[in-house]
């Protein structure tokens, strides 16, 4: 099998709007909900694996006036029916909408189950409308949906179905397949065939993040991060370079994301988190160098592949930060391309970047997650300074290999084997926050 860079940027790279557990979440449900014949919720049964409810938790939502929550997010999406809109279903949340999905959840009508032996991403929602039952699955990408049903009889012709449990109905290409055998030279040389349209849409990304980051910086959105460090910078307290300028782009951009502004991201690899990272950073330092914008998308394309790449070792959600490993290491290797290294400085911007900031755990999409991207929108412009002027990670250091692939498949043992224990109690330490907190409103 072969993939186009056409192939593998659509794969990759899609608009998102909020967070993509909750919009996921929310287009599970609009899409059992656009099966019924009325428009009516009975009752909307949701299960979720573990990182689907993690991710979902502390995150607030588009158009929900500062409210979060999976019920919330599901309860939207079912209200809203309008699953053709993709990772962007929340779009189109009003207050009318808002109101009838928080008189659903506050009836005890939206209910959660958490799937804690499920392995992977995995979402079901049954909708129950008089005396029809819809139901609608996602499994292994938060779009993919692979089973529609109403009223048991499972529908095999829905053009929102990509692939069906099997794998055999409208099959896509196997990308995650493909990408987990590609070296980092194969990705380097496959972003050398990019052309003007491919161009433009990487700069639509572009424009897109940069619109979150200029939120972000406007209105101090979520923590206020990026908006911080500027400001840190102004009165002298922070020396203002190019890593600074990669923070505050970034964590801005994160700050208005994590607060659920009404913007959508460009995602990479599943996440907008990810997307923030894997081109942000990028562009401030196209900026500082003077680098044409072609060679600043050309960097952000490689970025993109070596961050979907890493993602199919580690998994598409677990208990390492892939917001800061993955695209930080994309942007890394990004960055070194921009500042004229060639294919051993692109690797060793990636390997370092992985040796700095490998240990990040995700406890959750948040808004806290402005100062983790931050840190990797800085480890990222300093690992990729350090392998163009020489310095890169031995091998003979921890868990590092003896090439970037060998690092990045030794990072995917730690994350899918290494990390469940982990994985699980992190969940429950939030599981616990979780139940204290609702006792105390008891």
């Amino acid at each position: 099998m072969t993939c186009t860079v056409k192939e593998v940027l659509k794969g990759l790279v899609t608009p998102a709007l909020g967070c993509t557990e909750p919009a996921a979440v929310a287009l599970a449900a609009a899409a059992a909900a656009s099966l019924l014949p009325g428009k009516t919720i009975g009752s909307l049964c949701l299960s979720v694996d573990p990182n689907v409810f993690k991710n979902g938790l502390g995150v607030n939502i588009p158009g929900a006036k500062g409210l979060k929550g999976l019920d919330l997010a599901a309860a939207l999406g079912g209200c809203l029916a309008a699953p053709e809109m993709g990772m962007q279903v929340l779009k189109n949340v009003d207050d009318q909408t808002l109101e009838r999905a928080k008189i659903l959840t506050a009836s005890g009508k939206v209910r959660i189950s958490l799937l804690r032996e499920q392995t992977g991403l995995s979402i079901s929602c049954r909708i129950q409308s008089g005396g029809d039952l819809a139901e609608a699955v996602i499994k292994g990408a938060h779009d993919r949906i692979v089973r529609l049903s109403l009223n048991q009889e499972t529908l095999l012709d829905s053009p929102l179905l990509q692939t069906d449990e099997s794998g055999t109905k409208n099959r896509p290409n196997d990308l995650d397949s493909w990408l987990q055998g590609r070296s980092l030279a194969d990705l380097v040389e496959l972003t050398q065939r990019l052309d003007r349209q491919d161009l433009d849409f990487l700069k639509q990304g572009v424009d897109m993040n940069l619109a979150l980051a200029e939120s972000g910086l406007k209105q101090r959105s979520g923590l206020g991060i990026g908006r911080t460090l500027k400001e840190l910078s102004r009165q002298g307290l922070l020396a203002r370079d190019m890593t600074l300028d990669a923070k505050i782009l970034t964590a801005a951009a994160a700050d208005a994301r994590m607060a659920g502004v009404d913007l959508p991201a460009m995602s990479s690899a599943g996440s907008g988190n990810n997307g923030l990272a894997a081109i942000l950073p990028i562009w401030a330092v196209h900026d500082s160098l003077g680098c044409s914008e072609t060679e600043a998308l050309s960097a952000i394309g490689l970025s993109h592949l070596i961050t979907g790449m890493i993602k199919t070792h580690t998994g598409k959600l677990s208990a390492i930060c892939s917001c800061s490993i993955a695209a930080g290491a994309g942007a890394a290797a990004g960055i070194a391309r921009l500042l004229g290294g060639g294919r051993q400085e692109i690797s060793a911007a990636a390997n370092n970047l992985i040796a700095d900031l490998g240990g990040i755990l995700c406890d959750g999409a948040k808004p806290g997650c402005a100062l983790k991207l931050a840190t990797a929108s800085g480890s990222a412009v300093q690992s990729a300074l350090l392998a163009v002027s020489g310095s890169q990670i031995s091998e003979q250091e921890g868990f590092q290999g003896d090439s970037a692939e060998q690092t990045i498949r030794n990072l995917g043992r730690i994350s899918q084997k290494g990390m469940l224990v982990t994985d699980r109690t992190i969940l429950d330490i939030m599981l616990d926050k979780q139940e204290a907190e609702n006792d105390s409103n008891h």
